[in-house]
């Protein structure tokens, strides 16, 4: 039988379950603030370590205030029993790889959605995984790794509609989708797309997301066959912020080994987020990182203190900031460490943007005028950005030149590195 969640003991070095934004710390601080399950009574603090546990303790993401810390590693794969599941176990129907690509090859096919048996029970079998490792998070919330080394592997935490959470001193890594779907007519040749993200913010506000790690460790998808003539993804984003979430921080944390990072606003015709989006990105490592670190549409996003780190045999880099619709991004002091075949105009890309403002970059320790040379390079292919934005940030930390967060970054981001 497997235990239940038991209450948490007072014996942890260093207990930060308790701690709560800061004042002025970005979005988050805005309207009260973001405190978390800081106000849970003893009955509703838990040590977890195991997927039962971890389950039991979120309540099917309730409102009840509630601290949970994560001890080890916990696998969200893993059935009632506490045995370990694969993408076999969540087969069914006579769902099979091999099958569907034979169903929905474009050169019988077509360009057609997929329908009929296969995808009928690609499906089917998605959904058994989904209930496994999909998992709520409701308001009121606080999620703690206890020390260096606590993980949560293959788990999406869904923050959806969900007010003032916080998830602190945790590695989330490979949330594997075991069912893509093939999309015939995404990007002109068609693409796979995949469903989970590690953490996805819908319809949540006051969020703090700090010193946390995010990657694909465990199954890279650049080490995934080529079907169809596309890269067989396995993984969505990192962590995404969409459907008018609002007022949040993510500081401290590590985005790494990843195709799509960080989407904040999901589509061009959703309107419903004018207003909302607003987030503070700060003291973060983006480290190999194909895409989206972040795409922003919409909201007024704050990035300061930033490291970028793109390796020196990545040859499938596209960009790191993505201007798109409506956005209002104000870029200060962020650091750019790449090989010599990226050059500055590389890091922005605008998809219907207009706006940049940005000071302070540094492009492989020389200071470098962002928006100047994205409008001097793209402006036969993309509308020159202006740099206006529309606002000014006043909540935030103490804004470091680039050279000194670079530094600090490199030491002090991601999980087990709370000082």
């Amino acid at each position: 039988m497997v235990p239940l969640c038991v209450p948490a003991h007072a014996d942890d070095a260093r207990d930060i379950s308790r701690d709560t934004l800061a004042a002025n710390d970005g979005w988050a601080a805005a309207d009260g603030g973001t405190t978390g399950g800081s106000t849970a009574d003893d009955a509703h603090v838990f040590t977890v370590r195991n997927r039962a546990e971890l389950v039991r303790a979120l309540d099917g993401g309730s409102a009840t205030p509630k601290i949970i810390k994560v001890a080890g590693t916990i696998d969200a794969n893993t059935d009632d029993d506490g045995d370990h599941l694969d993408c076999a176990d969540y087969a069914t129907d006579g769902y099979g790889t091999s099958e569907y690509l034979a169903a929905y090859d474009p050169r019988t096919w077509g360009s057609a959605k997929p329908s009929g048996p296969q995808e009928e029970a690609r499906q089917a079998s998605a959904a058994k995984q989904a209930e496994r490792i999909e998992l709520a998070v409701g308001s009121n919330t606080t999620i703690v790794g206890l020390g260096d080394s606590a993980v949560l592997k293959g788990a999406s935490l869904q923050l959806r509609d969900a007010h003032n959470v916080i998830v602190r001193n945790l590695e989330l890594r490979d949330a594997y989708d075991c069912f893509p779907v093939w999309q015939p007519n995404t990007g002109g040749l068609g693409d796979w797309k995949t469903a989970y993200d590690n953490i996805w913010l819908r319809g949540a506000t006051h969020v703090w997301i700090d010193h946390v790690t995010l990657s694909d460790k465990g199954h890279l998808d650049e080490r995934e066959p080529t079907y169809f003539g596309r890269n067989y993804l396995r993984h969505d984003g990192l962590l995404d912020i969409t459907n008018a979430s609002d007022l949040v921080t993510v500081s401290w944390s590590r985005f790494a080994d990843h195709d799509k990072a960080m989407l904040i606003g999901n589509g061009d015709t959703a309107t419903a987020d004018r207003g909302k989006l607003r987030v503070t990105l700060h003291h973060n490592e983006f480290e190999s990182v194909v895409q989206r670190a972040p795409r922003v549409r919409f909201g007024q996003v704050h990035l300061y203190n930033n490291r970028y780190v793109v390796p020196a045999d990545a040859h499938d880099y596209r960009y790191s900031v993505g201007v798109s619709t409506e956005s209002a991004l104000h870029a200060e002091n962020n650091a750019f460490h790449t090989p010599g075949h990226i050059e500055v105009a590389d890091l922005v890309t605008s998809w219907n943007g207009t706006a940049l403002h940005q000071s302070g970059t540094l492009f492989n320790g020389y200071p470098v005028d962002l928006l100047a040379i994205h409008n001097a390079y793209n402006s036969g292919s993309e509308r020159d950005l202006t740099a206006d934005v529309g606002w000014t940030p006043t909540l935030h930390t103490k804004i470091d030149s680039a050279a000194t967060a670079d530094r600090a970054v490199a030491r002090g981001a991601g999980a087990g590195r709370i000082p």
